[in-house]
């Protein structure tokens, strides 16, 4: 659950550690009873009214999309083996990079260009050429933009990162989720506005920063939900309680709880962040379980998402409780890979075509099911990571990362499917055409969910910020509806 690093015995004239704990610690833990016994109280979901117009429930306008999917590749897929051929770079595979690739990352042993060894094929009525290794995507293509002239400002992961979710090169800002949550909350009292799913078995690289709240407040953050077994850890209590001894119980661990904010004011900010995520907790015990499990889809739809092969089931499992939760309300999901598994340094053309088996299928599954179910009009999806690849060799057969030209793929509510935008010069080095900034996705993100990014911000220290902060930042209308 989203929760805070916030030192309550660091402050002066607080209650004594064994009192303290006690009675904070347990009235968290009645303010979770309570809500499960019918308490309506909306703490979870509040949030404040700067960036809200009530007319909308949150928009600035009318929205487009409801809900966002973003699946997100870390590592940095290489644009040339997957949306962007480039037949001169094929030709002149192996003969030394040109003078103008003069801002390459320092990396080692970087030897002369790399064509891809993939075909691409025309794909669907539109005729946008895709890689022969995305077959699942490419079948999609009539409802997909392709962004081929993304840049950003960043070599390293980390960095780029921080620009991609944050808006920004630098750490400790909120996550797009978060400023979403912040800007219109959630749909569903019992689940969470902002989740996150990712392999249980693996972090993402950066961590939790992926989904951080940065300094708006922490109950804004990204909640992880597992994707086998329980979807969250420790919801049910340990020993039943009759419920009438739980409402008591509860009454009274909220009394303590209310008279300790009155008196410590100080702490209050935090410790109602951490009360809502309890509460929001309590909730979940009877809502969550239900809206991931994926028992009560069809056999069809199970084997559409890959979950009876072992190399498309996690991922496949983590697309299709994308999309349950967005069925319920949820407003913004993230669906990560673990590690960095796009960063190929070594055996690109192995490693990429492995990475594509795992993934090609369940998003294209996911896309296809939304589309039937008729979620597709109000839910957009966002393919993409943190850069792309050099158009020269690593090692021989590796490649690097390249951020000054990637290409990233959108679908769904308010996007015109069939084409592509922008484009890299004939070799894939620079973005030349349409160039597009992270700034630029982002504001058209928030604009399809009815969001002026110019207008969704936050006082912090004396300073507006936003997410798009001090970019020019364009809606890329070619792409909408």
């Amino acid at each position: 659950m989203p929760c805070h690093n916030f030192d309550f015995l660091s402050l002066p004239d607080l209650l004594h550690r064994r009192e303290l704990f006690s009675r904070v610690g347990c009235g968290l833990t009645g303010i979770a009873l309570a809500s499960l016994l019918g308490d309506d109280d909306a703490r979870a979901n509040d949030v404040p009214t700067s960036p809200r117009t009530a007319a909308l429930g949150g928009a600035h306008y009318a929205p487009k999309a409801r809900a966002v999917i973003q699946l997100f590749q870390h590592g940095g897929p290489s644009h040339m083996d997957l949306f962007d051929p480039k037949p001169e770079l094929n030709k002149r595979d192996g003969q030394p990079m040109p003078k103008y690739f003069n801002d390459l990352v320092a990396i080692s042993a970087h030897g002369g260009l790399l064509g891809t060894p993939f075909r691409f094929r025309p794909a669907g009525e539109c005729g946008v050429e895709y890689s022969e290794i995305i077959p699942h995507i490419a079948s999609c293509a009539d409802d997909i933009a392709v962004i081929r002239s993304m840049h950003a400002e960043h070599n390293n992961h980390e960095q780029a990162l921080w620009q991609m979710h944050t808006g920004l090169t630098i750490t400790g800002r909120p996550a797009i989720g978060a400023w979403v949550n912040y800007a219109l909350g959630s749909e569903n009292h019992d689940l969470p506005a902002y989740v996150v799913l990712r392999n249980d078995g693996g972090m993402p690289v950066d961590g939790i920063r992926n989904w951080s709240a940065g300094w708006l407040p922490p109950r804004y953050a990204g909640v992880h939900l597992r994707n086998t077994g329980t979807p969250v850890l420790f919801l049910q209590p340990q020993t039943a309680l009759a419920p009438d001894v739980q409402r008591l119980r509860g009454d009274l661990l909220r009394g303590l709880n209310d008279e300790h904010r009155a008196t410590h004011a100080i702490i209050d900010p935090q410790l109602e962040a951490r009360i809502a995520s309890y509460e929001l907790a309590a909730r979940m015990q009877l809502s969550a379980t239900e809206a991931l499990d994926l028992n009560q889809e069809t056999k069809e739809t199970q084997a559409a998402y890959g979950l009876s092969n072992p190399t498309t089931a996690a991922y496949g499992r983590r697309c299709l409780m994308a999309r349950r939760l967005v069925e319920r309300g949820v407003r913004y999901v993230q669906v990560f890979v673990e590690g960095q598994r796009w960063d190929t340094h070594g055996d690109n053309a192995n490693a990429t075509k492995k990475i594509c088996d795992e993934t090609d299928q369940p998003a294209a599954a996911l896309l296809k099911d939304l589309k039937q179910r008729g979620l597709l009009d109000s839910t957009l999806l966002v393919w993409g990571g943190e850069f792309g690849r050099t158009p020269v060799s690593q090692g021989g057969n590796g490649r690097d990362h390249h951020k000054q030209g990637f290409s990233l793929w959108l679908a769904g509510a308010g996007i015109k499917g069939g084409q592509t935008y922008g484009a890299t010069d004939e070799l894939g080095y620079h973005a030349v055409e349409n160039r597009t900034k992270v700034a630029d996705l982002h504001a058209t993100i928030f604009h399809l969910l009815g969001l002026d990014h110019q207008r969704v911000s936050y006082r912090l220290r004396g300073r507006d910020e936003r997410l798009t902060d001090v970019y020019d930042a364009k809606i890329l209308t070619p792409l909408l509806t």
